[in-house]
């Protein structure tokens, strides 16, 4: 499957990953102060996301395929890849499957182990806001509140949803759905990725543990590990020029 890409500058192809109800536009900020003279920032709308496709299937093999045909028929390979949250899974899932594609790794607040349910109800009741068009976004808002009570969390699940004439949803809500045990899940892999790789974690973040340091460490040999001050699991909306300090530096090339 070919993915919605927004592109900036030439030079060393550089692939930002979105987490689950993301898109490749809530790394603008983030991609334009990481693009540079010899540096080429690609963001992604993986499937169900975004402007890209709406299929079915959500498994960590087969986004990370979509990943990897995309940047092939765009001429961005190899590529280092920096992925959060869901996207950090795929992001591992493409370095694992196709390691001579992915230059350098660096994922955000993630690891590679199944995850704790907390969007089954988040789903349903995103599907069951009526989309009229004379749907506000306070009325949508207080549809969300009984499966989601941060007002910051809502703000950005309605961030995918275009109101007025023929209100719709950007992301495939049923795909996610049905796909949702994939995505919550980890495939095991019979490989190791020995590129540079980095793990990033907010430092108000529980998603990567400390049990989780030798699952990551089996899979990535080269790994180094890291946290950010001041963030939670939205690392790079709640510090993004912390975050894009150490993405700059993960980024340069050492002499």
């Amino acid at each position: 499957m070919i993915l919605n890409a927004i592109e900036m500058g030439e030079g060393r192809p550089a692939v930002l990953l979105h987490g689950l109800f993301g898109q490749a536009r809530n790394f603008g900020f983030v991609q334009r102060r990481l693009v540079g003279p010899e540096r080429r920032l690609i963001a992604l709308d993986l499937r169900n996301h975004g402007a890209s496709p709406h299929a079915p299937g959500m498994h960590y093999r087969d986004l990370a395929a979509d990943v990897i045909e995309t940047l092939g028929a765009m001429g961005a390979l190899p590529a280092a890849l920096i992925g959060h949250s869901m996207g950090g899974k795929v992001a591992m899932a493409a370095a694992l499957t196709a390691p001579d594609a992915v230059t350098r790794l660096m994922v955000a607040d993630i690891a590679p182990v199944a995850s704790a349910s907390r969007f089954t109800a988040i789903i349903a009741a995103m599907q069951q806001i009526p989309l009229t068009p004379d749907l506000t976004r306070a009325e949508a808002d207080h549809a969300l509140a009984e499966a989601e009570h941060d007002p910051a969390v809502r703000a950005f699940l309605l961030q995918n949803l275009r109101f007025g004439a023929g209100p719709a949803w950007r992301v495939g809500l049923a795909e996610l759905a049905d796909g949702l045990p994939d995505i919550l899940d980890w495939p095991e892999f019979a490989a190791t990725y020995d590129g540079p790789t980095l793990f990033l974690a907010g430092d108000r973040s529980d998603y990567i543990k400390p049990e989780h340091r030798p699952i990551i460490r089996a899979l990535f040999p080269r790994v180094r590990m890291a946290s950010l001050r001041n963030a939670g699991h939205w690392l790079h909306a709640d510090n993004p020029e912390g975050f894009i300090a150490v993405a700059d530096a993960f980024l340069t090339p050492q002499p």
